[in-house]
């Protein structure tokens, strides 16, 4: 019997971890259409703003040898572009697999009016509040203030009863570990998405003497291989301090099947892929399929739930 990769979040049974992460293939309808045809289990659109955004100026993506760096700063087709996505998707597709929805206001009130607009539409699907943008210029990282994070969680949860998950940036000290699942313990979250990319790295083209991206004089958010075991620590140091009912989507440096495998067993419930579907499209999601049962199957595991979290100390 062939290994399973059914994984199942808020009691639907997905066919696979695979998803995209927000930012990368997710800009227009014609990507989000192609990811819903392909084989990633689920699917999430792009942060969206409420109004349109145009991002960064360019060159501000770049893949380099082991993986990016990127200073996007959040372009968009804006709220209502995704909205109008979601429902007309869910009008075609009644039966189809929740749609994932990433918002990244630049303000708090923007964020709440988003979550707002999406309480009181009728989307069912299951929403991102992006906590971490690295990316744009004067605006720090929500997710580092630990007091503002638990007052916005607090402010949204007044109104807000649809599934909903947050973006986190990574963490990189047990203290920051501890403080930040302590406050989202307080909250019913789905699930919590470990890790954007991490934030202000610099890459250099020795040739020109010159960094490689145009804003913020060439600092952006790092992704791909670079980042795998930071991603990989955020997605164990948060599986094992969570709450069972809060899960956890692993994204950062998945490149292979055996990648997916580490996340996973780190306790990931699904998983994001970012720089590699950049690089390779969406026919990535059929060869980490084949991969991560060629792992499954070479270990003997029929499921994905046999190995979840399971993950061996010295």
């Amino acid at each position: 019997m062939p290994a399973s990769l059914s994984t199942e979040l808020l009691g639907s049974v997905f066919e696979n971890p695979f998803m995209n992460a927000s930012g990368v293939h997710c800009m227009y309808v014609n990507e989000l259409d192609e990811l819903s045809e392909s084989k990633a289990g689920a699917f999430i659109t792009k942060s969206s703003t409420p109004s349109e955004r145009a991002g960064n100026p360019e060159p501000r993506y770049i893949s380099v040898p082991l993986g990016s760096i990127n200073s996007m700063g959040l372009p968009n087709q804006g709220f209502e572009y995704y909205l109008d996505y979601a429902l007309q998707r869910q009008k075609k597709h009644p039966d189809s697999e929740p749609l994932f929805f990433s918002i990244a206001g630049m303000s708090i009130d923007e964020n709440l009016s988003m979550l707002e607009k999406l309480q009181n539409s009728e989307f069912n699907g299951i929403t991102e509040l992006n906590l971490s943008c690295p990316n744009v210029p004067g605006k720090p990282q929500l997710a580092y203030d630990f007091e503002l994070t638990k007052e916005i969680l607090t402010r949204v949860f007044t109104f807000f009863k649809k599934p909903l998950g947050v973006k986190l940036p990574p963490y990189f000290d047990f203290a920051h570990f501890d403080i930040m699942a302590e406050i989202l313990n307080g909250f019913p979250l789905a699930y919590v998405n470990c890790i954007n990319s991490i934030g202000n790295g610099l890459f250099i083209d020795i040739d020109n003497e010159s960094v490689v991206v145009k804003p913020k004089n060439g600092f952006g958010g790092i992704g791909g291989e670079y980042v795998k075991p930071t991603a990989l620590a955020n997605v164990r140091a948060f599986y094992t301090r969570l709450n069972p009912s809060i899960k956890v989507i692993g994204t950062g440096g998945i490149k292979n099947g055996k990648d997916v495998f580490e996340h996973l067993l780190c306790g990931a419930t699904m998983v994001q892929i970012g720089t590699e579907l950049q690089k390779e499209g969406v026919s990535i999601f059929e060869r980490l399929e084949s991969e991560l049962k060629q792992v499954m199957n070479n270990k003997g595991y029929k499921t994905i739930d046999e190995f979840r979290g399971k993950l061996n100390s010295l």
